[in-house]
């Protein structure tokens, strides 16, 4: 199995203008990850969306490293201001970056929740009018040699149900998961037991921490944010929280995984010791 590391786990560094996507890259590479996946990125002043994917694309194969996935957000339910099919084109444009970076997956956000009843009253409602949407984006990614496929994130389609319902929903062998086994506890649901529903349609894996507090405590700071039931949540360093990190690898391995396992890290803790500390810990588990 793989280890690879989401870029977003660079994201305050790079926000703070304290690193750039190539520091990343350089970092990756020294830390000994074999992959990276690449978060939406903006091109620097002069450089075009492609361009700037070249650019990486070419750093990454002069450092060793692989690109699996690049990730990209969405919204299925409403588009891009309303307008579905602009969203849709839109998106297919971030197919074509994926191919520019090498990537053979590309994640894509569903949507982000319910804003009134004019649209859909209930997830159900919400699936049925995504899914073809859906499919049509997967089915221009395969044309293109690449897959496509959904994370278990955004508190409204977070949970293994509501996440096996859409993607057979899609009902197409191009369009899968990106199970996050940490984003499970956003919905209350316990991560080991989650993965036996969602693991069928996994094409690639995060391994993410968090610390918990019952919602009936009050939220410590800032750093801790709600989850779908009213418990409190912090990202924190992988293996240092309460997510079952090494059972639900050992799990993934039981059940024939062998695509890649990405660190996303998220937490108030300095980025790069962070990184270092999780990597440590999952390739312990990987190699177990």
């Amino acid at each position: 199995m793989k280890i690879g590391i989401s870029s977003y786990s660079y994201h305050r560094l790079v926000k703070e203008g304290k690193y750039t996507l190539f520091d990343a890259i350089e970092f990756t590479r020294k830390t000994g990850f074999d992959v990276i996946e690449f978060s939406d990125f903006d091109p620097p002043p002069g450089k075009s969306l492609e361009s700037f994917a070249a650019d990486l694309a070419k750093a990454c194969k002069e450092a060793g490293l692989g690109i699996c996935d690049y990730a990209t957000h969405a919204d299925f339910l409403y588009g891009s201001d309303g307008d579905m099919n602009r969203e849709v084109e839109r998106l297919k444009g971030r197919v074509d970056i994926s191919k520019i970076l090498g990537a053979p997956l590309m994640r894509h956000d569903a949507c982000w929740g319910l804003k009134d009843n004019t649209r859909a009253r209930t997830w159900r409602d919400a699936v049925k009018i995504m899914a073809p949407a859906i499919r049509e984006l997967t089915e221009y990614a395969a044309a293109r040699g690449i897959r496509t496929m959904t994370e278990n994130h955004g508190i409204f389609l977070q949970d293994s149900a509501r996440m096996e319902e859409l993607v057979l929903a899609v009902n197409h062998p191009n369009y899968g998961l990106l199970v996050d086994m940490g984003n499970f506890m956003c919905a209350d649901e316990i991560s080991i037991n989650a993965l036996a529903t969602v693991m069928p349609y996994a094409f690639h894996v995060h391994a993410k921490d968090f610390l918990y507090k019952d919602g009936a405590e009050p939220r410590p700071d800032d750093s801790w944010f709600p989850t779908r039931g009213g418990n409190h949540l912090r990202g924190t360093i992988v293996g240092h929280g309460v997510v079952s990190v090494g059972q639900c690898i050992q799990y993934i391995k039981k059940c024939g995984y062998d695509g890649v396992l990405s660190l996303e890290f998220e937490g108030p803790e300095e980025p790069l010791d962070a990184i270092k500390r999780g990597y440590a810990y999952l390739k312990k588990f990987s190699q177990a």
